[in-house]
């Protein structure tokens, strides 16, 4: 089983950009206007986590 990895409730996401800007590894971007992760990049940090002021992004295994 791997490392839980981020995901955005794009229900919920307000495209801050919040996540992007303190991504150390470019993992997230936008996409439609909601925040996306680029999952083969994610390295499981969870500062966009906890960036998040609205709680949009968890982590999740897959």
């Amino acid at each position: 089983m791997g490392k839980p990895k981020a995901i955005v409730d794009e229900k919920i996401c307000l495209a801050c950009g919040g996540c992007i800007s303190v991504c150390p590894q470019d993992a997230m971007s936008m996409n439609g206007g909601k925040a996306f992760v680029k999952k083969d990049h994610c390295i499981s940090c969870a500062i966009c986590i906890r960036t998040c002021p609205i709680g949009a992004i968890s982590g999740e295994v897959y």
